[in-house]
Order: structure tokens, then C-alpha cells, then sequence
């Protein structure tokens, strides 16, 4: 059955489903199983994966899921439309995805999803030892700008180090699933002076 034959068969809601998802994709880039407004994205293009792939497909787009770890990533085959990381954004969003991996064993009751402290990541930051230190306002936005893309969700006042931080399986897609210690190998090679443009 083909794309149009199966998106007619529809009813009204399905139809502007569709739609919203495929702008969230593109605006969002990732959904989870486990965040509350992205819950039922999630499941229909779980159902629906063959229309989406062939939907995106013709604009270079890719719709990876991982049903292991209830998350959907839209990934553009061509390296287009990329969001273009700046150093520190590049680093917090390593040393998200290492709490997530050195915390996430320990979680037997909440999903694939765990939770950290803003201190938790200013600390990670500080123990790198960078020339160059973090301002708590820069971690502030880097914090918020990523709550968009459906990789983490603060439960609070982000200013405050002691507000929790959720970080969802979407985190394992934005940075491949290598092991810890190359996260780190990753993370020392961002001292000495790296420009923000080598840091993508």
C-alpha cells in the first residue's frame, strides 16, 4: 500500500497527528516513551514507522528507533540543518550523557530515565579541570536550550544547584552509545583552547 493510500485511510485526528508529529520532529528532533507530552508521539510513529519513513525519506530525513530504550530520533542523512554545538554545549551534553550511563543501573523503578542535580552537573564540569570555567547563567541556558529537544526536563527553578534534572533515554541517540571511558577521552580532548567551531 502506498504512502497516499494509507495516509487516506485516516480519519481527521490521525490526519492531523501525522502532522504535528512530523513538525515536532523536525523542530524537536527527538521523542521518549517516557516524557508525559511526547508519550503518544512516541507510540504513533511506533505504529505508524513505514509512513514516516516514507515521508521523510524524500527530504533526506531518517526516523531512528530505538524501541529498547522508547526513543525516536529524525536524522538527516546529509548532514543538513544540523544544529551547530558551541564548546560548552558540546560538553554538558557528553557529561548529560555519562550521568545518565553511570546512574542509570541504579534505576530499577523509573524507567530508562534517571535523575541528576544541577550541582551534579556543574560538579562533573569542575572535576575536568578546564582552563576555563563554567558560569553557572551559561549552564543555565545550555540547561534549557537542550529541555527542547526532548533530551532532559528540569523539575523546578534550573538557577537553583539543587533543582533535579531528568534525563531521558533520547540522551543515548544525541550521543552514540560509546563506553564511558571514550566519553571521557572525548570530554579531555575539549581543553587547550578548542574553538567553538572544532567542537562539533
Amino acid at each position: 500500500m502506498s504512502f497516499q493510500e494509507s495516509y487516506e485511510k485516516f480519519n481527521d485526528k490521525e490526519k492531523q497527528m501525522f502532522s504535528n508529529i512530523c513538525n515536532q520532529l523536525l523542530f524537536n528532533n527527538f521523542l521518549s516513551k517516557d516524557k508525559k507530552d511526547t508519550k503518544d508521539a512516541y507510540y504513533f510513529v511506533l505504529n505508524y514507522k513505514r509512513m514516516f519513513d516514507e515521508y521523510f525519506e524524500v527530504m533526506g530525513w531518517e526516523v531512528i528507533l530505538s524501541t529498547e530504550n522508547g526513543a525516536i530520533q529524525l536524522y538527516n542523512r546529509n548532514n543538513k540543518n544540523m544544529l551547530r554545538l558551541k564548546k560548552n554545549e558540546s560538553i554538558i551534553l557528553i557529561i548529560l550523557r555519562i550521568l545518565y550511563q553511570e546512574k542509570v543501573t541504579s534505576y530499577t523503578d523509573s524507567g530508562n530515565t534517571v535523575s541528576v542535580k544541577v550541582d551534579e552537573i556543574h560538579q562533573k564540569y569542575e572535576s575536568l579541570e578546564y582552563k576555563k570555567k563554567i558560569y553557572k547563567t551559561d549552564l543555565v541556558q545550555i540547561i534549557r536550550m537542550f529541555k527542547r529537544f526532548n533530551l532532559i526536563e528540569p523539575q523546578g527553578d534550573v538557577t537553583r544547584g539543587s533543582c533535579d534534572i531528568v534525563i531521558y533515554p533520547t540522551i543515548l541517540l544525541a550521543v552514540n552509545n560509546y563506553n564511558i571511558e571514550v566519553l571521557y577521552e572525548l570530554l579531555q580532548s575539549y581543553d587547550g583552547g578548542i574553538s567553538d567551531e572544532e567542537a562539533n
